[in-house]
Protein backbone atom coordinates (compact mmCIF):
# COMPACT_ATOMS: atom_id res chain seq x y z
CA UNK A 1 0.00 0.00 0.00
CA UNK A 2 2.88 2.60 1.08
CA UNK A 3 4.65 1.76 -2.52
CA UNK A 4 1.10 2.23 -4.36
CA UNK A 5 1.01 5.58 -2.55
CA UNK A 6 3.93 6.71 -3.38
CA UNK A 7 4.10 5.89 -6.83
CA UNK A 8 1.04 8.00 -6.82
CA UNK A 9 2.74 11.07 -5.59
CA UNK A 10 5.77 10.89 -7.46
CA UNK A 11 3.51 9.95 -10.67
CA UNK A 12 0.39 12.62 -9.71
CA UNK A 13 1.17 15.15 -12.48
CA UNK A 14 0.92 12.26 -15.32
CA UNK A 15 -1.75 10.58 -13.85
CA UNK A 16 -3.66 14.88 -14.15
CA UNK A 17 -2.35 14.32 -17.88
CA UNK A 18 -4.01 10.78 -18.32
CA UNK A 19 -7.38 12.46 -17.16
CA UNK A 20 -7.00 15.86 -19.16
CA UNK A 21 -6.00 13.92 -22.13
CA UNK A 22 -8.80 11.27 -21.91
CA UNK A 23 -11.85 13.42 -20.97
CA UNK A 24 -10.93 15.64 -24.58
CA UNK A 25 -9.89 12.42 -26.40
CA UNK A 26 -11.47 8.68 -26.64
CA UNK A 27 -14.46 9.58 -24.30
CA UNK A 28 -15.19 12.30 -26.30
CA UNK A 29 -15.65 9.34 -28.89
CA UNK A 30 -17.43 7.18 -27.15
CA UNK A 31 -19.80 9.84 -26.12
CA UNK A 32 -20.48 11.24 -29.37
CA UNK A 33 -21.31 7.34 -30.99
CA UNK A 34 -23.03 6.50 -27.91
CA UNK A 35 -25.53 9.63 -27.45
CA UNK A 36 -27.07 9.48 -30.66
CA UNK A 37 -29.19 6.13 -29.82
CA UNK A 38 -30.84 8.59 -27.36
CA UNK A 39 -31.71 11.35 -29.87
CA UNK A 40 -33.03 9.08 -32.53
CA UNK A 41 -36.80 9.16 -32.25
CA UNK A 42 -36.38 13.67 -31.43
CA UNK A 43 -33.99 13.75 -34.48
CA UNK A 44 -36.20 11.61 -36.58
CA UNK A 45 -39.21 13.39 -35.40
CA UNK A 46 -37.58 17.18 -35.90
CA UNK A 47 -36.67 15.50 -39.40
CA UNK A 48 -40.11 14.87 -40.30
CA UNK A 49 -41.69 18.34 -38.83
CA UNK A 50 -39.02 20.20 -40.51
CA UNK A 51 -39.36 18.60 -43.59
CA UNK A 52 -43.77 18.86 -43.33
CA UNK A 53 -43.30 22.50 -42.80
CA UNK A 54 -40.78 23.24 -45.97
CA UNK A 55 -42.52 21.08 -48.18
CA UNK A 56 -45.81 19.94 -46.69
CA UNK A 57 -45.61 16.99 -47.07
CA UNK A 58 -44.70 13.61 -44.63
CA UNK A 59 -41.43 11.78 -45.52
CA UNK A 60 -42.03 8.38 -46.29
CA UNK A 61 -40.45 5.48 -43.53
CA UNK A 62 -38.04 4.34 -46.42
CA UNK A 63 -36.33 8.02 -46.81
CA UNK A 64 -36.65 8.42 -43.58
CA UNK A 65 -34.41 6.07 -42.02
CA UNK A 66 -32.22 6.84 -44.99
CA UNK A 67 -31.70 10.37 -43.84
CA UNK A 68 -31.49 9.17 -40.12
CA UNK A 69 -28.22 6.68 -41.44
CA UNK A 70 -26.53 9.67 -43.12
CA UNK A 71 -26.91 11.20 -39.95
CA UNK A 72 -25.30 8.50 -38.32
CA UNK A 73 -22.73 7.59 -40.89
CA UNK A 74 -21.38 11.52 -41.69
CA UNK A 75 -19.84 10.89 -38.38
CA UNK A 76 -17.96 8.32 -39.24
CA UNK A 77 -16.70 10.07 -43.09
CA UNK A 78 -15.83 12.79 -40.68
CA UNK A 79 -13.97 10.31 -38.96
CA UNK A 80 -11.86 9.27 -42.51
CA UNK A 81 -11.17 13.18 -43.14
CA UNK A 82 -9.79 13.01 -39.50
CA UNK A 83 -8.21 10.55 -39.81
CA UNK A 84 -6.03 11.48 -42.98
CA UNK A 85 -5.22 14.72 -41.59
CA UNK A 86 -4.39 13.45 -38.26
CA UNK A 87 -0.64 11.76 -39.52
CA UNK A 88 0.61 14.91 -41.06
CA UNK A 89 -0.71 17.31 -37.95
CA UNK A 90 0.65 15.14 -35.16
CA UNK A 91 4.15 14.65 -37.44
CA UNK A 92 4.51 18.61 -37.51
CA UNK A 93 3.26 19.99 -34.77
CA UNK A 94 2.91 17.64 -32.50
CA UNK A 95 0.46 15.39 -30.58
CA UNK A 96 -0.17 18.49 -27.91
CA UNK A 97 -0.74 21.29 -31.03
CA UNK A 98 -2.93 18.88 -32.57
CA UNK A 99 -5.36 18.07 -29.65
CA UNK A 100 -5.29 21.91 -29.02
CA UNK A 101 -6.26 22.52 -32.62
CA UNK A 102 -8.91 19.48 -32.25
CA UNK A 103 -10.90 21.19 -29.58
CA UNK A 104 -11.55 24.03 -31.07
CA UNK A 105 -13.26 22.32 -34.30
CA UNK A 106 -15.27 20.11 -31.55
CA UNK A 107 -16.27 23.09 -30.13
CA UNK A 108 -17.50 24.61 -33.57
CA UNK A 109 -18.96 20.93 -34.26
CA UNK A 110 -21.52 21.53 -31.10
CA UNK A 111 -22.66 25.00 -31.95
CA UNK A 112 -23.71 24.00 -34.90
CA UNK A 113 -25.55 20.59 -32.93
CA UNK A 114 -26.57 22.64 -30.44
CA UNK A 115 -28.73 25.81 -32.62
CA UNK A 116 -29.82 23.06 -35.20
CA UNK A 117 -33.10 23.14 -33.46
CA UNK A 118 -33.54 26.93 -33.03
CA UNK A 119 -32.60 27.16 -36.87
CA UNK A 120 -34.99 24.69 -37.93
CA UNK A 121 -32.18 22.77 -39.78
CA UNK A 122 -31.52 19.29 -40.12
CA UNK A 123 -28.79 20.03 -42.39
CA UNK A 124 -26.90 21.52 -39.30
CA UNK A 125 -26.72 18.36 -37.50
CA UNK A 126 -25.33 17.00 -40.58
CA UNK A 127 -22.66 19.51 -40.47
CA UNK A 128 -22.40 19.17 -37.01
CA UNK A 129 -21.62 15.65 -36.88
CA UNK A 130 -19.41 15.84 -39.77
CA UNK A 131 -17.13 18.25 -37.86
CA UNK A 132 -17.50 15.83 -34.72
CA UNK A 133 -16.25 13.04 -36.85
CA UNK A 134 -12.99 15.55 -37.85
CA UNK A 135 -12.38 16.04 -34.25
CA UNK A 136 -12.76 12.17 -33.89
CA UNK A 137 -10.55 10.89 -36.51
CA UNK A 138 -7.72 13.22 -35.23
CA UNK A 139 -7.86 12.89 -31.56
CA UNK A 140 -8.39 8.88 -31.35
CA UNK A 141 -5.27 8.90 -33.25
CA UNK A 142 -3.50 11.82 -31.09
CA UNK A 143 -4.68 10.38 -27.73
CA UNK A 144 -3.71 7.06 -27.93
CA UNK A 145 -0.06 7.38 -29.43
CA UNK A 146 0.07 10.51 -26.68
CA UNK A 147 -0.70 8.24 -24.00
CA UNK A 148 1.60 5.64 -25.49
CA UNK A 149 4.41 7.98 -25.35
CA UNK A 150 4.11 9.36 -22.11
CA UNK A 151 4.64 6.24 -19.81
CA UNK A 152 7.28 5.00 -18.62
CA UNK A 153 7.74 1.29 -19.51
CA UNK A 154 6.51 -0.06 -16.12
CA UNK A 155 3.08 1.52 -16.56
CA UNK A 156 2.90 1.13 -19.98
CA UNK A 157 0.57 -1.81 -19.89
CA UNK A 158 -1.67 0.96 -17.98
CA UNK A 159 -1.63 3.75 -19.56
CA UNK A 160 -2.32 2.55 -22.84
CA UNK A 161 -4.98 0.66 -21.43
CA UNK A 162 -6.47 4.19 -19.85
CA UNK A 163 -7.69 5.26 -23.81
CA UNK A 164 -10.20 2.12 -24.07
CA UNK A 165 -11.38 3.15 -20.64
CA UNK A 166 -12.40 6.94 -21.61
CA UNK A 167 -13.72 5.44 -24.48
CA UNK A 168 -16.03 3.32 -22.66
CA UNK A 169 -16.55 5.98 -20.16
CA UNK A 170 -18.31 7.95 -22.78
CA UNK A 171 -20.15 5.93 -23.92
CA UNK A 172 -21.51 5.16 -20.61
CA UNK A 173 -21.68 9.05 -19.86
CA UNK A 174 -23.86 9.31 -22.92
CA UNK A 175 -26.19 6.70 -21.61
CA UNK A 176 -26.63 8.06 -18.18
CA UNK A 177 -27.29 11.82 -19.66
CA UNK A 178 -29.76 10.34 -22.07
CA UNK A 179 -31.61 9.26 -19.67
CA UNK A 180 -35.19 10.84 -19.93
CA UNK A 181 -34.49 12.26 -16.16
CA UNK A 182 -31.95 14.01 -17.58
CA UNK A 183 -31.39 15.26 -20.83
CA UNK A 184 -32.67 12.35 -22.93
CA UNK A 185 -36.45 14.81 -23.86
CA UNK A 186 -37.83 16.17 -26.91
CA UNK A 187 -36.93 19.51 -25.61
CA UNK A 188 -33.43 18.86 -24.29
CA UNK A 189 -32.13 16.82 -27.29
CA UNK A 190 -29.94 19.48 -28.92
CA UNK A 191 -28.50 20.30 -25.55
CA UNK A 192 -27.55 16.70 -25.06
CA UNK A 193 -25.87 16.78 -28.04
CA UNK A 194 -23.69 19.89 -27.13
CA UNK A 195 -21.89 18.26 -23.97
CA UNK A 196 -18.62 17.18 -25.58
CA UNK A 197 -18.21 20.93 -26.20
CA UNK A 198 -18.43 21.52 -22.64
CA UNK A 199 -15.52 18.67 -22.25
CA UNK A 200 -13.44 19.98 -25.27
CA UNK A 201 -13.53 23.38 -24.04
CA UNK A 202 -11.62 21.56 -20.44
CA UNK A 203 -9.31 20.16 -22.28
CA UNK A 204 -8.68 23.53 -24.29
CA UNK A 205 -7.57 25.35 -21.17
CA UNK A 206 -5.83 22.78 -19.30
CA UNK A 207 -3.29 21.14 -21.82
CA UNK A 208 -1.25 24.23 -22.30
CA UNK A 209 -0.08 22.88 -18.69
CA UNK A 210 1.88 19.75 -19.62
CA UNK A 211 4.69 18.98 -22.02
CA UNK A 212 4.86 17.43 -25.02
CA UNK A 213 5.56 13.85 -25.48
CA UNK A 214 9.57 12.65 -24.30
CA UNK A 215 10.21 10.34 -27.44
CA UNK A 216 8.52 13.43 -29.81
CA UNK A 217 11.02 15.68 -28.49
CA UNK A 218 13.94 13.87 -29.02
CA UNK A 219 13.61 12.01 -31.84
CA UNK A 220 11.38 14.18 -33.96
CA UNK A 221 13.06 17.53 -32.44
CA UNK A 222 16.39 16.47 -31.62
CA UNK A 223 15.74 17.71 -28.24
CA UNK A 224 17.49 15.85 -25.75
CA UNK A 225 17.58 17.98 -22.99
CA UNK A 226 13.55 18.78 -23.40
CA UNK A 227 13.05 15.12 -23.72
CA UNK A 228 15.08 14.77 -19.98
CA UNK A 229 12.58 17.82 -19.00
CA UNK A 230 9.45 16.49 -19.98
CA UNK A 231 10.37 13.27 -17.98
CA UNK A 232 11.39 14.40 -14.74
CA UNK A 233 8.09 17.07 -15.26
CA UNK A 234 5.68 14.02 -15.72
CA UNK A 235 7.50 10.89 -13.83
CA UNK A 236 8.77 13.18 -11.08
CA UNK A 237 12.80 13.03 -9.98
CA UNK A 238 14.15 9.47 -10.90
CA UNK A 239 17.07 8.17 -12.64
CA UNK A 240 15.14 7.70 -16.58
CA UNK A 241 18.43 6.81 -18.09
CA UNK A 242 17.11 3.34 -19.27
CA UNK A 243 14.16 4.71 -21.03
CA UNK A 244 16.43 7.71 -22.60
CA UNK A 245 18.60 4.52 -23.32
CA UNK A 246 15.98 3.06 -24.88
CA UNK A 247 14.96 6.11 -26.54
CA UNK A 248 18.03 6.29 -28.33
CA UNK A 249 18.44 2.84 -29.32
CA UNK A 250 15.20 3.23 -31.29
CA UNK A 251 16.85 6.77 -32.93
CA UNK A 252 20.21 5.10 -33.65
CA UNK A 253 18.94 1.39 -35.47
CA UNK A 254 15.53 3.82 -37.09
CA UNK A 255 16.96 4.46 -41.24
CA UNK A 256 16.13 8.01 -40.59
CA UNK A 257 14.21 10.46 -37.55
CA UNK A 258 11.92 11.71 -39.82
CA UNK A 259 8.46 10.57 -39.42
CA UNK A 260 7.41 8.52 -42.54
CA UNK A 261 4.26 9.45 -44.54
CA UNK A 262 1.44 7.05 -45.17
CA UNK A 263 2.94 6.19 -48.51
CA UNK A 264 6.40 5.47 -47.61
CA UNK A 265 4.99 3.11 -44.23
CA UNK A 266 2.90 1.18 -47.00
CA UNK A 267 6.57 0.96 -49.23
CA UNK A 268 8.45 -0.23 -46.37
CA UNK A 269 8.28 -4.15 -46.39
CA UNK A 270 10.24 -4.23 -43.12
CA UNK A 271 7.07 -2.95 -41.34
CA UNK A 272 4.04 -5.51 -42.98
CA UNK A 273 4.41 -7.73 -40.28
CA UNK A 274 2.91 -5.00 -38.08
CA UNK A 275 1.26 -3.41 -40.43
CA UNK A 276 -0.46 -6.87 -41.08
CA UNK A 277 -0.79 -7.68 -37.40
CA UNK A 278 -2.67 -3.87 -36.84
CA UNK A 279 -5.12 -5.26 -39.55
CA UNK A 280 -6.31 -7.82 -38.22
CA UNK A 281 -6.68 -6.79 -34.84
CA UNK A 282 -8.55 -3.77 -36.08
CA UNK A 283 -10.75 -5.88 -38.85
CA UNK A 284 -11.80 -8.26 -35.62
CA UNK A 285 -12.20 -5.71 -33.49
CA UNK A 286 -14.76 -3.37 -35.65
CA UNK A 287 -16.32 -6.27 -37.49
CA UNK A 288 -17.27 -8.17 -34.60
CA UNK A 289 -20.74 -6.50 -34.35
CA UNK A 290 -19.54 -4.20 -30.86
CA UNK A 291 -20.17 -0.97 -33.46
CA UNK A 292 -23.72 -2.23 -34.26
CA UNK A 293 -24.46 -2.42 -30.50
CA UNK A 294 -23.40 1.28 -30.50
CA UNK A 295 -25.01 2.76 -33.29
CA UNK A 296 -28.12 1.20 -33.19
CA UNK A 297 -28.94 0.04 -28.71
CA UNK A 298 -32.41 1.08 -29.33
CA UNK A 299 -32.91 -0.70 -32.37
CA UNK A 300 -31.45 -3.59 -31.59
CA UNK A 301 -33.68 -3.92 -27.74
CA UNK A 302 -36.79 -3.08 -29.46
CA UNK A 303 -36.00 -5.94 -32.12
CA UNK A 304 -35.82 -8.66 -28.56
CA UNK A 305 -39.69 -7.22 -27.53
CA UNK A 306 -38.33 -5.31 -24.50
CA UNK A 307 -40.85 -2.48 -23.77
CA UNK A 308 -39.85 0.96 -24.93
CA UNK A 309 -39.45 2.47 -21.88
CA UNK A 310 -36.79 0.39 -19.69
CA UNK A 311 -34.69 0.31 -23.15
CA UNK A 312 -32.58 3.47 -22.15
CA UNK A 313 -31.72 1.89 -18.44
CA UNK A 314 -30.65 -1.49 -20.48
CA UNK A 315 -28.52 0.61 -22.81
CA UNK A 316 -27.09 2.21 -19.59
CA UNK A 317 -26.26 -1.11 -18.34
CA UNK A 318 -24.34 -2.16 -21.46
CA UNK A 319 -22.12 0.92 -20.91
CA UNK A 320 -21.63 -0.20 -17.76
CA UNK A 321 -20.77 -4.10 -17.98
CA UNK A 322 -18.53 -2.42 -21.01
CA UNK A 323 -16.73 -0.08 -18.66
CA UNK A 324 -16.48 -2.28 -16.00
CA UNK A 325 -14.90 -4.88 -18.07
CA UNK A 326 -12.38 -2.65 -19.81
CA UNK A 327 -11.67 -1.25 -16.59
CA UNK A 328 -10.55 -5.18 -15.14
CA UNK A 329 -9.10 -6.22 -18.52
CA UNK A 330 -4.63 -5.14 -17.11
CA UNK A 331 -42.01 -15.37 -28.32
CA UNK A 332 -41.45 -16.25 -24.34
CA UNK A 333 -40.76 -13.53 -21.89
CA UNK A 334 -37.98 -15.07 -20.69
CA UNK A 335 -36.14 -15.21 -24.49
CA UNK A 336 -36.69 -11.76 -24.61
CA UNK A 337 -34.48 -11.22 -21.53
CA UNK A 338 -31.78 -13.93 -22.10
CA UNK A 339 -31.01 -12.06 -25.72
CA UNK A 340 -30.34 -9.16 -23.62
CA UNK A 341 -28.44 -11.12 -21.26
CA UNK A 342 -26.20 -12.52 -23.87
CA UNK A 343 -25.28 -9.14 -25.05
CA UNK A 344 -24.36 -8.13 -21.76
CA UNK A 345 -21.82 -11.25 -22.19
CA UNK A 346 -20.95 -10.20 -25.08
CA UNK A 347 -19.75 -6.77 -24.27
CA UNK A 348 -18.07 -7.72 -21.00
CA UNK A 349 -16.07 -10.03 -23.30
CA UNK A 350 -15.11 -7.52 -25.55
CA UNK A 351 -13.68 -5.56 -22.88
CA UNK A 352 -11.63 -8.32 -21.04
CA UNK A 353 -10.31 -8.88 -24.61
CA UNK A 354 -9.82 -6.53 -27.40
CA UNK A 355 -10.76 -3.40 -26.50
CA UNK A 356 -7.91 -3.18 -23.61
CA UNK A 357 -5.56 -4.90 -25.44
CA UNK A 358 -5.65 -3.52 -29.36
CA UNK A 359 -4.68 0.31 -28.62
CA UNK A 360 -1.79 -0.72 -26.04
CA UNK A 361 -0.56 -3.51 -28.53
CA UNK A 362 -0.90 -1.02 -31.44
CA UNK A 363 1.57 1.47 -29.82
CA UNK A 364 3.93 -1.18 -28.95
CA UNK A 365 4.11 -2.68 -32.43
CA UNK A 366 5.55 0.37 -33.89
CA UNK A 367 8.20 2.58 -33.52
CA UNK A 368 8.33 6.01 -33.51
CA UNK A 369 8.99 7.00 -37.28
CA UNK A 370 6.22 4.80 -38.90
CA UNK A 371 3.63 5.09 -35.84
CA UNK A 372 1.58 8.08 -36.76
CA UNK A 373 1.57 6.75 -40.24
CA UNK A 374 0.34 2.96 -38.95
CA UNK A 375 -2.22 5.03 -36.73
CA UNK A 376 -3.62 6.86 -40.07
CA UNK A 377 -3.79 3.38 -41.92
CA UNK A 378 -5.51 1.56 -38.88
CA UNK A 379 -7.75 4.71 -38.41
CA UNK A 380 -9.13 4.81 -41.58
CA UNK A 381 -9.76 0.79 -41.52
CA UNK A 382 -11.78 1.63 -38.37
CA UNK A 383 -13.59 4.57 -39.93
CA UNK A 384 -14.44 2.63 -43.10
CA UNK A 385 -15.87 -0.68 -41.23
CA UNK A 386 -18.03 2.07 -38.45
CA UNK A 387 -19.46 3.81 -41.91
CA UNK A 388 -20.41 0.26 -43.13
CA UNK A 389 -21.63 -0.53 -40.30
CA UNK A 390 -23.91 2.74 -39.55
CA UNK A 391 -25.21 2.67 -43.62
CA UNK A 392 -25.69 -1.45 -43.22
CA UNK A 393 -26.79 -2.53 -40.23
CA UNK A 394 -30.32 -0.50 -39.43
CA UNK A 395 -31.26 -2.36 -42.70
CA UNK A 396 -30.22 -5.97 -42.08
CA UNK A 397 -32.15 -5.73 -38.72
CA UNK A 398 -35.03 -4.76 -40.54
CA UNK A 399 -34.36 -8.03 -42.42
CA UNK A 400 -33.18 -10.36 -39.81
CA UNK A 401 -34.60 -8.98 -36.87
CA UNK A 402 -32.97 -10.97 -33.83
CA UNK A 403 -30.93 -13.18 -36.15
CA UNK A 404 -29.20 -9.81 -37.49
CA UNK A 405 -25.71 -10.39 -35.11
CA UNK A 406 -25.20 -14.06 -37.02
CA UNK A 407 -23.15 -11.91 -39.43
CA UNK A 408 -20.36 -11.33 -37.72
CA UNK A 409 -19.84 -15.28 -36.24
CA UNK A 410 -17.45 -15.77 -39.10
CA UNK A 411 -15.08 -12.46 -38.81
CA UNK A 412 -14.93 -13.73 -34.80
CA UNK A 413 -14.02 -16.90 -35.81
CA UNK A 414 -11.01 -16.69 -38.37
CA UNK A 415 -10.08 -13.33 -36.37
CA UNK A 416 -9.59 -15.41 -33.47
CA UNK A 417 -7.69 -18.19 -35.06
CA UNK A 418 -5.45 -15.81 -36.63
CA UNK A 419 -4.51 -13.72 -33.67
CA UNK A 420 -3.68 -16.60 -31.77
CA UNK A 421 -0.68 -18.09 -34.38
CA UNK A 422 0.55 -14.71 -35.68
CA UNK A 423 0.65 -12.16 -32.51
CA UNK A 424 3.74 -12.20 -30.79
CA UNK A 425 3.53 -11.13 -27.01
CA UNK A 426 4.88 -7.38 -26.48
CA UNK A 427 4.35 -7.53 -22.64
CA UNK A 428 7.57 -6.19 -20.35
CA UNK A 429 9.21 -5.39 -24.12
CA UNK A 430 10.36 -2.71 -25.14
CA UNK A 431 9.31 -0.73 -28.95
CA UNK A 432 12.99 -2.26 -30.37
CA UNK A 433 12.77 -5.80 -28.82
CA UNK A 434 9.29 -6.12 -30.50
CA UNK A 435 10.60 -4.50 -33.28
CA UNK A 436 13.44 -6.84 -33.84
CA UNK A 437 11.16 -10.11 -33.00
CA UNK A 438 9.07 -9.07 -35.89
CA UNK A 439 12.33 -9.65 -37.85
CA UNK A 440 13.24 -12.52 -36.43
CA UNK A 441 10.24 -14.17 -37.08
CA UNK A 442 10.41 -12.58 -41.33
CA UNK A 443 13.69 -14.10 -41.18
CA UNK A 444 12.91 -17.86 -40.17
CA UNK A 445 10.60 -17.72 -42.37
CA UNK A 446 12.90 -16.94 -45.14
CA UNK A 447 15.47 -19.49 -43.61
CA UNK A 448 13.03 -21.96 -44.11
CA UNK A 449 11.51 -21.23 -47.94
CA UNK A 450 15.23 -21.12 -48.59
CA UNK A 451 16.00 -24.04 -47.11
CA UNK A 452 12.85 -25.78 -49.02
CA UNK A 453 13.88 -24.60 -52.26
CA UNK A 454 17.27 -25.70 -51.63
CA UNK A 455 16.53 -29.32 -50.99
CA UNK A 456 13.61 -29.30 -53.91
CA UNK A 457 16.91 -28.42 -55.72
CA UNK A 458 18.92 -30.99 -54.61
CA UNK A 459 16.32 -33.26 -54.99
CA UNK A 460 15.90 -32.33 -58.53
CA UNK A 461 19.30 -32.80 -59.16
CA UNK A 462 19.81 -36.38 -57.89
CA UNK A 463 16.36 -37.05 -59.95
CA UNK A 464 18.40 -36.07 -63.05
CA UNK A 465 21.28 -37.83 -62.00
Amino acid sequence: MAGFLADVVQYRKLLLMILVLGIGGTHLSGFQMSVINYTSPYIQKFINETWLERYGSVLHQETLTLLWSFIVSMYCVGGMVGCLCSGYLTAKYGKKKCLLFNDVVLIVAVLHTGFSKRAKSFEMILAGRFLEGIGAGIHMNAHVQYAGEISPKKFRGFVNVTSSVFFALGKAVARILGLRDLLGTEDTWNVLLSFSGMVALIQLLFLPFFPESPPYLLMQKEDKAGCLKAMKELWGEGNYHTEFDDLMKEKTVTKSTRIMNVLQVLKEPSVYPQLSTMLLLLLSLQLCGLSAITFYTSEIFKTANLQESIIPYVSLGVAICELTSVIFCDQFLWMHYSSVILIFLFIIAYGIGPAGAVASVMNEIFTLSTRSSAFVIGGMVIWLSLTFTGMIFPFAVMLLGPFCFLIFIGVLVISAILIYLFLPETKGKSTFEITEEFKTRRFKKKHHQTVEKNATEEQTFCTKL
